[in-house]
């Protein structure tokens, strides 16, 4: 399949909004992709980078959106990156920051040039502000981690703007690209976001609990963790902090599905006789 086939345009992301850069680049960008339907009438796309994409498997990524995408061909004028659809994108030369190798992954904004064709861009920061004038403490955002910081992880917030998960705020391993579910923990005075896996108030103890109750079934009922265990030991073994354990468990006790100790805690009778019924099941 040539690549003029292969660059569809696919429907537009609410996303999607304007920026000012893209006069300014839109020329190089235009060049790359004359050049691509040039050399697509000299020779077809190799076998392995030139089959369709329908039912490749690749989540499908709309225009606006950011994404971690793989490489699957590169040529003298571009990259091409598997997004999900049926034509590969381009990622011209002129919006990359290093030169991709294939099969390697690039985290990119989807956009389009001056005549509607879509085009990936690793300049992130032509798109992606540093503050937000819309969100609010408590919302409920959608994310795609990036890098890693001294102060915590970098995520795109609704892939508009930048946003920190602290360490702290971290209970499990993230990947570069990935994507997931986020809270907003707090807005600073000058627009930046501090962001949170868990949600805001009771619905977060709410989630630390349930982690709680899988930890205890996990370890047979029993966890030797209490009120004087060591922080980063409640860290290390459920990835909460020890205040919210504390108030989690408090709110598990209260509902009679633990038991309190010295040393630990303990799933209570009823409920450690149905985990044990639905182990044998």
């Amino acid at each position: 399949m040539s690549d003029s086939r292969r660059r569809g345009t696919p429907p537009r992301s609410s996303n999607d909004k304007p920026s000012s850069h893209r006069s300014s680049n839109s020329a190089s960008n235009d060049a790359a992709n004359s050049r691509s339907r040039s050399a697509a009438g000299k020779s077809s796309r190799s076998t392995s980078s030139g089959r369709s994409r329908q039912g490749h498997g690749s989540p499908k990524v709309a225009m606006g959106e950011v994404a971690d995408l793989r490489v699957v061909q590169v040529t003298d004028f571009g990259a091409f990156l598997d997004w999900g659809h049926e034509r590969d994108l381009l990622l011209p030369l002129s919006e990359q920051r290093l030169t991709p190798a294939v099969g390697r992954r690039v985290l990119v904004k989807v956009s389009e040039d001056r005549s509607g064709r879509p085009v990936a861009s690793q300049r992130l920061e032509r798109y992606i502000t540093d503050h937000s004038d819309d969100h609010r403490a408590g919302d409920e955002v959608a994310l795609v981690i990036a890098d890693t910081t001294d102060l915590g992880v970098k995520a795109v917030v609704d892939h508009r703007c930048w946003g920190l998960i602290y360490h702290d705020e971290i209970s499990r391993p993230l990947r570069r690209g990935q994507r997931l579910t986020g809270y907003v923990k707090r807005v600073r005075e000058d627009g930046r976001l501090d962001l949170s896996l868990l949600p805001p108030g009771s619905a977060r103890l709410d989630v630390v609990g349930e982690q709680v109750l899988k930890a205890l079934r996990d370890a047979g009922g029993y966890l030797p963790l209490s009120d004087k265990s060591q922080a980063a030991e409640i860290k290390a073994r459920l990835g909460v902090s020890k205040n919210a354990y504390k108030q989690a468990i408090g709110r598990l006790y209260k509902r009679r599905l633990i038991i309190i100790e010295d040393s630990g805690v303990r799933l209570a009778p009823r409920d450690a006789g149905t985990t044990t019924t639905d182990d044998s099941a």
